[in-house]
């Protein structure tokens, strides 16, 4: 069943694990042993180029000519997973990412990816426990905290979710600014309360003293209707980067939902 959410904002598609199948040549370079692509691997090669043109089902296609003669190349199911939910199919992409993963336990893509099936079908707890496993294999990973944040968010376990965005931003401080691309990571960009949202990466960014990306949120905040908007000029966790210039300039802007008590300065 398609979903809705995924509609009204892209997932973000990125490149964050190590390989795991065999690296391609680099014809160019005078130090590689080999000048040509094997058949097999210029057949991924071209397959990845169809995901990136977003044809992606020529690139299904494709991957599964390849996953005739390795059925569980775990990396190649991922990728099939990925054309699926990119064309809102759930059913399919969960189904691959669940081969992906039986055929390798600890390939940390398909199990994050798994996640976001999850979220999308509004199971949270779910989503949570396939962040935390995909955390287990690779601590250092943006994207993955950046899911974890959203999932809590949604589960309404705020002090839990501004933990995980706040370990995204400290591993990736760009991790929010990505427009999309190719990869084989999927993050999450979906959110029934954008102004929540957009506060809680405020505050992230706020208690880590930038005070740039603080007020770029905070703005969204304000527009997206955060009801407690007033009250940030006087939270603890906005005072590295309360007095900075940008950050004020937000709070002139009084929002059309606020009432008079409301108020940035009213009592």
């Amino acid at each position: 069943m398609k979903h809705p959410l995924l509609f009204a904002i892209p997932l973000v598609l990125v490149t964050i694990f190590p390989a795991r199948s065999q690296q391609v040549p680099n014809a160019t370079s005078p130090d590689s042993p080999q000048t040509a692509m094997t058949p097999r691997q210029t057949a991924e090669v071209r397959a990845d180029i169809l995901m990136a043109r977003k044809e992606f089902v020529d690139a299904i296609r494709a991957y599964n000519e390849l996953l005739k003669d390795e059925p569980r190349n775990a990396e190649v199911l991922n990728k099939v997973g990925v054309a699926y939910q990119q064309l809102i199919d759930l059913r399919r992409a969960e189904s691959y990412y669940k081969k992906a993963m039986h055929a390798d336990k600890t390939f940390a893509s398909a199990i994050n990816n798994i996640g976001t099936v999850e979220y999308e079908k509004k199971h949270y707890g779910k989503a949570i426990d396939y962040y935390k496993k995909a955390l287990e294999l690779h601590k250092d990973t943006a994207t993955v905290y950046s899911n974890l944040a959203y999932a809590y968010l949604e589960d309404k376990k705020y002090p839990e979710a501004l933990d995980a965005f706040r370990n995204a931003i400290a591993i990736d401080p760009t991790v929010f600014d990505r427009k999309g691309g190719g990869g084989t990571v999927v993050q999450q960009r979906t959110t029934t309360d954008q102004g929540l949202f957009a506060f809680m990466v405020a505050k992230s960014y706020a208690m880590a003293g930038d005070a740039e990306h603080a007020a770029r949120y905070l703005k969204m905040a304000r527009d997206d209707g955060y009801k407690d908007f007033a009250a940030i000029a006087k939270d603890p966790a906005f005072s590295k980067v309360i007095k900075d210039p940008r950050v004020q300039e937000v709070f002139t802007v009084t929002p059309a939902y606020a009432t008079d008590h409301q108020k940035p300065g009213a009592n």
